[in-house]
């Protein structure tokens, strides 16, 4: 598949912003709710458990919903599954300022998830098929750190320095209402895989079935070591707030300092791990960051009150442990999905990894915090990054700069673009 036309790097630019933007507010949307806990509990009579299971309320619809929608958005069309998606969680975002009591929030936040979930599958399909084969990894890094660095790096200071000054209820509030304007935004900018193939004098590929998605080992394989990488990832940005207020004996102001780390170095991590997997591989980049993820938290565990070893080491953490995740639900079920099927692959990929790792993975730490101690969620995070990395040894090298000179394997249809620019 060849074309004499240039790539239109400017519509690549456009629609990684603005995804981007939306995932960011995917991102303060569903990771605010922890640094706003400590408040919460002061207001309504909730538990850790409680803590625990809202997360994790939103973590399987969410995982849930990638899965069907990601389905549904190669068949439906890009803006037709984003454009819904992110009014009804912002929407969502501003209901959860007027729960009353635990049911009402556990409602509302499975709502949220439900619809939160579009946005990373077919997020992740629109960054792919607008990005040129050699930017694939950056460009995925780009969209994805968003969710960290405005979810969990913004979001716990913005969080705790607007509790000076107002309620939790509020700040739902404020968080909630931009998702409505970048809804439109997204509307007018996105382009459909039809669209995009007409315009690079390209061919559209039949769609593959469904039951080709498990040919490639990186699929099943990815479903289980992403949701190793999520459990990691959720059981931190869950408890750490409370850990380092209860445990630690931290003030709220310094606790969001610190937990902001998680989004800081996640959102470096994201970008940084995928970048350097165009070039090193997805393989080799992925066991890397579970590696070096293990360790950073296994210091972090053990570091007193020395706020910035706290906050280093954590940085530092999720820098690798968000690096995995990126790789892991981005080009690695992308490059390995047959043709037509990059959001169904992307959507089944995440779906798993969230179900677990995002929603049954903080109940599970919930229940040990409140019966055993939340500190003892910390080694429950860190075995998820070892047996992901034990995982991350099998994986098959996807990267188009890895494989292109290999002489067998499987060729995704993507790494099919043009080779311009």
């Amino acid at each position: 598949m060849s074309t004499d036309k240039p790539w239109d790097v400017s519509y690549e630019w456009k629609a990684l912003l603005t995804m981007s933007l939306a995932f960011g507010l995917v991102g303060i949307d569903r990771f605010i709710l922890p640094p706003l806990f400590p408040a919460i509990m002061k207001d309504l009579p909730l538990t850790y458990q409680d803590l625990g299971n809202l997360v994790a309320v939103l973590g399987i619809a969410w995982g849930a919903s990638a899965i069907a929608t990601g389905f549904l958005s190669d068949r439906l069309g890009r803006r037709n599954i984003l454009v819904p998606a992110v009014v009804v969680f912002s929407l969502l975002s501003v209901l959860s300022g007027m729960a009353t009591g635990l049911v009402s929030l556990l409602l509302i936040r499975t709502i949220m998830g439900a619809f939160e979930g579009p946005v990373a599958a077919t997020g992740v399909a629109v960054a792919v098929e607008a990005s040129h084969p050699k930017r694939r990894g950056m460009n995925n890094g780009i969209f994805q750190c968003t969710v960290s660095l405005f979810g969990s790096g913004i979001g716990p200071i913005l969080a705790t320095q607007l509790l000076l000054i107002t309620t939790w209820r509020h700040v739902f509030w404020i968080v909630g209402l931009p998702g409505l304007v970048i809804a439109v935004i997204l509307w007018f900018v996105i382009r459909e895989p039809a669209t995009l193939a007409a315009q690079r004098g390209t061919t559209v590929v039949a769609r593959a079935a469904l039951g080709t998605l498990f040919r490639h080992r990186n699929v099943p394989l990815a479903m289980l070591t992403l949701l190793c990488a999520m459990t990691g990832i959720f059981v931190l940005s869950a408890m750490i707030p409370n850990y380092l207020t209860d445990y630690v004996k931290l003030p709220g102001t310094q606790m969001g300092i610190i937990t902001s780390a998680i989004g800081f170095g996640g959102a470096l991590g994201q970008f940084g791990l995928l970048t350097v997997s165009d070039f090193i591989g997805r393989r080799p980049a992925t066991i890397l960051s579970f590696l070096i993820a293990a360790g950073s938290l296994w210091l972090f565990i053990h570091t007193g009150t020395n706020l910035p070893a706290l906050f280093g080491l954590l940085f530092v953490a999720s820098m690798f442990n968000f690096g995995a995740l990126a790789i892991l639900a981005g080009p690695i079920p992308a490059e390995a999905a047959p043709a037509g099927l990059v959001a169904s692959a992307a959507g089944l990929v995440i779906g798993a990894g969230e179900i677990f790792g995002g929603g049954v993975a903080p109940a599970i730490a919930g229940g040990i915090a409140q019966h055993s101690g939340i500190q003892y969620t910390l080694y429950f995070a860190l075995s998820g990054q070892i047996v992901g990395l034990l995982l991350a040894l099998f994986l098959r090298e996807t990267a188009p700069r890895r494989t292109r000179n290999a002489p067998s394997g499987h060729v995704s249809v993507l790494d099919r673009a043009p080779d311009l620019g």
